[in-house]
């Protein structure tokens, strides 16, 4: 491809007017090279797709080069932005205009950081002050404002709430990403089959279930699929294990969504090659190479681990199963393969195509447990499918999804507090409190308990930890 045989001082265009501007800003003669602090902040990134596939970086590079990526403060040379407003669509990429006419920020629909880590970086809010590394989940000053048009901080209406008709997103860690990854192509294969299977042998009822998680039934009736009695899971049947309503099925697929609402950073696959989509005077922003370097780093971080075994714990974990938690909060599910592939370009159902590399997760730096001859354990205590959490929880976006939300994966939920979807529930026994709707048995049979129960099951909660440590391979040294 052509981003593959350019390197990034070709690819990075900018418009007149930045160079004019910053050429203001230097002594006369002096080179916009020259002066200090006035380039790309990616520049001395220039890593391609060919040079992957051709076997160049090994996996301690690549991750690296993701880290890297991941942790950079973007620029307007980098094409931080969507440009001028031009006021077609003010909450779609390429439209928003910025806040107060800054030109620069607008907060409330995306354009809210400069970096991924600046969303992602706590390991513990349990530990005072707080753990920092790359990767991590955002505290509450972090959350996201999702394109919204209106917000009625005064209330006006008196309703006793600030209205507000967006999503609002607490960010969640990537520790263990791969392997809940790896499960949703697995499953979204095996549910590909079995739409295959019911296709292949009319008015017969097929059960999808999956890694026994099942998402109701199809039938191949009068020459068609019926999807009425699909569940917890959009019609094409692809597993999405990422963003809280299942939006999203590879940590790539969101990498490229994050990065133009958060930052107006646009991957060349989105938009294409030499395509100035958001008209700020920058083009391939984000090349394919660049965009694999942070899928792989993404999904080859430590996965949470369960630290304690106490008579209380012990009896929690069994309360925990009773009360019907383990439902949807299914405590392990198992893979097939040990190996994650990384796939371009995606084919969401045919998860397993296109494949340019794979990482062994049973090995370093993730340590999956290995579980029957050749897959692996994932114990995320979630079932990937989208459930009804009721009406007191439900956003204000307009969707028919606004009560809906994937299961809250549980492990490392002692050290990342805030919880739920938006942040909301401060302590986990209010999280659970707060369920409703298909969880509102379980929510209730845990008020119910009497309190040596209860305790016994936030103890048991409490052994889920997020990893010790994070990327310190990644800061040694080589011998």
């Amino acid at each position: 491809m052509l981003q593959d045989c350019l390197d990034r001082s070709d690819l990075r265009v900018v418009t007149i007017v930045v160079i004019t501007f910053v050429f203001a800003l230097l002594s006369q003669g002096a080179s916009v090279g020259e002066a200090p602090g006035e380039g790309p902040a990616l520049a001395p990134i220039n890593i391609t797709q060919d040079e992957i596939e051709s076997g160049k970086f090994s996996l301690l590079e690549l991750r690296r080069i993701g880290r890297q990526i991941f942790s950079t403060p973007f620029n307007k040379l980098d094409g931080y932005g969507d440009g001028p407003f031009i006021g077609e669509d003010p909450t779609t990429f390429g439209g928003r205009p910025a806040l107060q006419g800054n030109g620069t920020f607008l907060r409330v629909n995306g354009l809210d950081a400069q970096a991924c880590v600046e969303c992602h970086f706590a390991l513990s809010t349990r530990e005072i002050p707080m753990t920092f590394v790359v990767g991590g989940f955002g505290p509450a000053n972090s959350n996201a404002f999702f394109a919204p048009t209106v917000i009625d901080v005064a209330d006006t209406a008196n309703a006793g709430l600030a209205a507000f008709n967006g999503r609002f997103i607490n960010p969640p860690f990537l520790f263990g990403v791969g392997g809940v990854e790896l499960l949703g192509k697995e499953m979204t294969e095996e549910l590909q089959d079995l739409k295959q299977h019911a296709i292949d042998n009319p008015d017969v009822v097929v059960d999808l279930i999956t890694k026994g998680v099942s998402f109701g039934t199809i039938v191949y009736e009068g020459g068609s699929l019926n999807f009425g009695n699909v569940e917890g899971i959009d019609d094409d049947l692809v597993v999405r294990p990422f963003g809280r309503k299942g939006e999203v099925a590879t940590t790539r697929g969101f990498s490229v969504g994050a990065f133009q609402f958060h930052m107006g950073i646009q991957a060349v696959e989105a938009v294409g090659v030499d395509n100035d989509h958001d008209g700020d005077g920058v083009v391939n922003e984000l090349l394919i190479g660049e965009l694999s370097a942070v899928a792989i780093f993404s999904t080859t971080l430590e996965r949470p681990v369960k630290k304690g075994n106490s008579k209380a714990s012990r009896d929690g974990r069994e309360t925990f199963d009773t009360i019907g938690c383990a439902e949807c909060h299914i405590p392990r599910l198992s893979t097939h393969s040990q190996f994650l592939p990384f796939s371009f370009p995606e084919e969401e159902t045919a998860p397993f195509s296109n494949v340019f590399f794979e990482v062994d997760l049973s090995k370093a730096p993730t340590n999956f447990k290995r579980e029957g001859s050749h897959g692996i354990a994932v114990h995320l205590f979630a079932d990937l499918k989208r459930h009804d959490m009721g009406p007191d929880l439900a956003e204000s976006f307009g969707s028919d999804l606004d009560s809906f939300f994937t299961t809250a994966k549980l492990w490392g939920v002692a050290d990342s507090a805030p919880y739920l979807h938006d942040g909301r529930a401060l302590t986990i026994g209010e999280a659970i409190s707060l369920h409703g709707g298909e969880a509102q048995a379980a929510r209730n049979a845990f008020l119910a308990l009497s309190d040596q129960d209860r305790n016994n099951l936030l103890s048991f909660l409490q052994t889920l930890r997020t990893p010790e440590q994070v990327g310190a391979d990644l800061d040694r040294k080589a011998p």
